[in-house]
């Protein structure tokens, strides 16, 4: 009681922040913010935070792993479904502003939440049994990590994926440097370096979605996902299969990159960001120059530990890639742009983030090797 009587009000903040922060990492809420339901053999999770978005928590990521190991061991359930509460978002990303007050005020989330988001990930990634994402509105970072790695993503004409960490002083997480290298052509690296949105049946065109469902059919489908009798991965993907001839919406719209395939895998393959944004501005047709435009933006920084997590991804199995993927975390947490990021867009919205270094001229290969390196005893392991 005396300390906050006679310490500054700018101390009083920083208590109130960790306070917050702790609630974060401790609140009993958890239990509501994530839904646990047994139906017939299925598992069933709902994403509970519909007012903002779904995004996830640590406590959703400490309620959902034990879960998983429990139906994986458990003989009565056969199939697991992964849905978000509301009409918007399956899951629009992770508590990345409770992220920034942590890591400023130097507490432990910042590396808490990564480790254990990336070791649920992966659980994802190797689980045994059927596991389905309906991916059902906003799908970003944090919500890709949860849907993308598992056997069966279902998009509706409502998905809107996105991995814009980019923008933010971060990068395309969750095993975005397994499954990004991993799209057609050059297409994984233009969507992880811009963050290009795309939306409804372009998800599963992609390979991001592995069906494509209209948002109609999908109370149905649960239905029917549940009604199972011990299915084999086979049955539910026949029976995903089958709802997925049913759905005609925008069957006849052409892929919205169709016409630009040929371009993005020209421009893009290079060997740094900054010879993509010479052929950018080279080829000076109005895509490439609103590409060149879209990277100015950016976190230079960002830019550069993105394109080398995308160029050494494709060569990593996904494990050696979420234990990369940590060593970024850790070093974004030690660095400005994350936090200068979180600012602009998220706390003042100004849109105007001062970025250090503020070009990719420098952002040096020393610092991006640092980023890199070993953790040591701090390394996330699997």
């Amino acid at each position: 009681m005396s300390l906050i009587i006679f310490t500054s009000a700018q101390r009083l903040r920083s208590v109130c922040r960790l306070q917050r922060i702790h609630g974060h990492m401790m609140s009993s809420k958890a239990g509501s913010e994530v839904l646990f339901e047994k139906v017939g053999k299925a598992g069933v999770i709902t994403l509970n935070r519909p007012k903002a978005l779904n995004a996830l928590t640590l406590n959703m990521i400490r309620h959902i792993y034990p879960q998983l190991k429990k139906w994986d061991k458990n003989s009565e359930t056969d199939v697991v479904i992964i849905k978000g509460a509301g009409e918007k978002a399956f899951c629009a990303g992770g508590d990345i502003r409770a992220i920034a007050e942590a890591g400023k005020a130097g507490d432990s989330l910042s590396q808490v939440f990564f480790r254990e988001e990336y070791i649920l990930n992966n659980t994802i990634g190797t689980y045994q049994k059927p596991y389905v994402a309906l991916i059902n509105g906003i799908t970003m970072g944090g919500g890709v990590g949860l849907s993308v790695h598992g056997q069966f993503r279902v998009a509706t004409e409502k998905t809107l994926f996105a991995m814009p960490e980019t923008g933010i002083g971060l990068f395309p997480d969750v095993g975005g440097g397994y499954f990004l290298p991993r799209l057609q052509g050059k297409l994984g690296l233009f969507l992880a370096l811009t963050g290009f949105r795309l939306k409804g049946r372009d998800v599963q065109r992609v390979g991001v979605a592995t069906h494509f469902v209209q948002s109609e059919k999908i109370e149905s489908l649960e239905k029917d996902l549940v009604d199972l009798k011990s299915p084999s991965i086979s049955d539910v993907a026949q029976l995903l299969d089958s709802y997925q001839e049913q759905s005609h919406l925008d069957a006849e719209k052409p892929f919205v990159l169709q016409e630009q395939t040929e371009a993005i895998d020209r421009l893009f393959s290079a060997g740094s960001v900054e010879e993509i944004v010479e052929n950018l501005k080279k080829d000076g047709s109005a895509f490439a120059l609103k590409q060149a435009e879209t990277l100015v933006k950016m976190s230079p920084t960002s830019l550069k530990l993105t394109f080398r997590q995308i160029e050494e991804g494709a060569r990593m199995s996904m494990q050696e890639v979420f234990m990369m993927e940590y060593r970024l975390s850790q070093a974004c947490m030690n660095g400005h742009d994350f936090y200068e990021g979180v600012r602009a867009v998220l706390i003042d919205k100004d849109q105007s983030p001062k970025w250090k270094p503020s070009t990719l001229a420098g952002v040096s290969v020393q610092f991006v090797d640092k980023c890199f390196s070993s953790l040591g005893e701090r390394d996330l392991k699997l």
